[in-house]
């Protein structure tokens, strides 16, 4: 199959990073930081280098490198964990049902109020000046659209969260290994999808705080630290991390990110072209109408004025043995701005790791099925 899906989970992982998680479950078999005998210190010691490394490459502080099951968890801790009641929060169409949903129940509790920006990228910043009010305390902006791959302007955000005092989470799922993403710097909670542009298996996701960021525990449990304390330590990163990490994903985490983060500017380039190509390509296709532009996370999003996506994405493939995703992405608001949630979009997600001669069966595919 040809796999043009990155954007749901990444389809290509290097060597090391599967080998990482296949040579842990085999010979690594003990809770890290549980024991204190060899298997749980060598396991210890590979999460501490995961943290290290995410740390070093995002601009954070080890101890603040927060491990999550997935990205969606990570997004969770950082809305539900930094709460203010009576505060206002600023968000924005493009945002994914992680960051909308648990908003949206805050907002149902009467926790806080919620104001959601309807602007393109280069509009962003200015329509959240002018939403920002007293009792506004936090602004959540995607890295980068799920839907179309449009880049936000996070370095602008940053810089006016930081001159205002106001917490800026990025959700980096779709960003992560794609663009530069700078914590004390700018971002005070940058929350990150392992098995995505970070080229690790399924099962880990990742919070890093900013060192001026205080975030609650939304879950209270073994920490293998200050046993006989009835509520959560006190210190990162054991305050937000209870139960048994994923050690495998970790490991596998520690590689792929690695690689990833390694090569980020001749990927982002190459993705850059692909997504250039393929739109310029498509959009001179009778009936189709293309939502994006060219962008360095791989994503190009179409729609057929006959065929409805879900179809569209079906053809592909039983037809053509190629794999992209159709519908709504779980990202509602970004389909009622751009006029598309009635059939949805066709979405393309590709890789660096995708080859020309891929492409072009994709692109002669899409032609067929049209004429």
């Amino acid at each position: 199959m040809i796999y043009m899906d990155n954007s749901a989970t990444g389809g290509f992982k290097p060597n090391a990073s599967i080998l990482s998680a296949e040579n842990t479950m085999r010979y690594l078999l003990a809770n890290p930081g549980r024991s204190g005998h060899r298997l749980s210190l060598v396991g210890a010691q590979i999460v501490y280098d995961t943290r290290k490394l995410l740390a070093e490459r995002f601009k954070g502080s080890p101890e603040r490198v927060i491990f999550t099951k997935n990205c969606t968890e990570a997004l969770n801790l950082a809305i539900l964990g930094s709460v203010k009641k009576g505060g206002h929060v600023i968000t924005t169409v493009y945002e994914h049902n992680s960051v909308l949903r648990p908003l949206y129940y805050l907002e149902s509790q009467g926790l806080i109020s919620l104001s959601i920006i309807s602007a393109k990228p280069e509009n962003m910043l200015s329509e959240i000046k002018s939403a920002v009010n007293e009792n506004t305390y936090l602004i959540a902006v995607t890295g980068a659209s799920n839907v179309t791959g449009d880049v936000m302007p996070i370095e602008e955000i940053s810089a006016f969260c930081n001159s205002h005092d106001l917490l800026f989470l990025c959700d980096g799922a779709q960003a992560g290994g794609h663009i530069t993403l700078s914590v004390n710097n700018g971002i005070s909670m940058l929350a990150l999808a392992g098995h995505k542009g970070l080229c690790a298996i399924m099962g880990v996701g990742v919070l890093i705080l900013s060192d001026n960021v205080n975030v609650s525990p939304i879950c209270f449990g073994g920490t293998g630290a200050d046993t006989f304390n009835k509520f959560q330590p006190d210190y990162y990163p054991e305050k937000l991390e209870s139960g048994t990490l994923n050690l495998p994903a970790i490991a596998s985490l520690f590689e792929g990110a690695r690689y990833a983060l390694d090569n980020l500017s001749l990927f982002s380039n190459t993705l850059k072209n692909y997504t250039e190509k393929v739109i310029n390509t498509i959009s001179a296709y009778n009936g189709v109408r293309c939502f994006s532009r060219p962008n360095p996370c791989g994503i190009v999003s179409f729609m057929h004025n006959k065929i409805p996506s879900n179809e569209f994405a079906d053809i592909l493939n039983s037809r053509y043995d190629i794999a992209v995703r159709s519908g709504f992405h779980c990202a509602p608001l970004a389909h009622k701005f751009l006029e598309t949630d009635t059939n949805g979009l066709v979405r393309i997600s590709l890789a660096p790791q995708n080859s020309q001669r891929e492409i072009a069966t994709l692109l002669n595919a899409i032609r067929e099925i049209i004429s």
